[in-house]
């Protein structure tokens, strides 16, 4: 592999890794915060609930997972 595939393949472990859903989330988190600061408006309050709400999210999906494995 080259280097290039190496390190691109690491980056998309490291943002993605588990879940991409949680991975998207973050990204349209992100966007969010952006439009909002691009409004002109305050936008720092746009992270966390994000951040609660895809932690729930994730830890919820989590325990669902290993109570079927059960």
């Amino acid at each position: 592999m080259t280097w290039a595939r190496v390190f691109l393949l690491a980056v998309w472990e490291f943002v993605v890794g588990d879940d991409w859903r949680t991975a998207i989330g973050v990204a349209l988190a992100l966007a969010l915060t952006a439009l909002v600061a691009a409004a002109g408006s305050s936008a720092w309050w746009v992270m966390p609930p994000a951040v609660l709400g895809l932690l729930a999210l994730s830890v919820r999906r989590a325990a669902r997972g290993t109570s079927r494995r059960d």
